[in-house]
């Protein structure tokens, strides 16, 4: 298993409730294929350097967690469907 780091930005216009969904959604998404979440660190609110989607603010969620790599391509495609995440990197630790 190899250690990585998910770093992601979701859109300030969703509620906590909804963020705090999303934020969960990833890590079931690691548990349930057989990867440990070290840990989630939510960097909160902040100035995006360059505009995206005519927004200028994004929320940071940096998530680190072991797993094969097979998961880092089910992580991508579950980022790219879901609502509300503006950009997300997925690298090696």
């Amino acid at each position: 298993m190899r250690k990585y780091e998910m770093l992601y930005i979701l859109s300030t216009e969703i509620a906590d409730e909804e963020r705090d969904a999303i934020i969960s959604k990833f890590e079931k998404v690691v548990l349930d294929n057989g990867g440990t979440v070290e840990k989630i660190d939510k960097w909160g609110a902040k100035k995006l350097v360059y505009p995206i989607n005519y927004k200028t603010e994004g929320y940071y969620v940096l998530m680190t967690f072991e797993s094969d790599t097979t998961l880092v391509a089910e992580l991508k495609r579950v980022a790219g469907i879901t609502d509300g995440v503006m950009r997300r990197l997925i690298t090696k630790a």
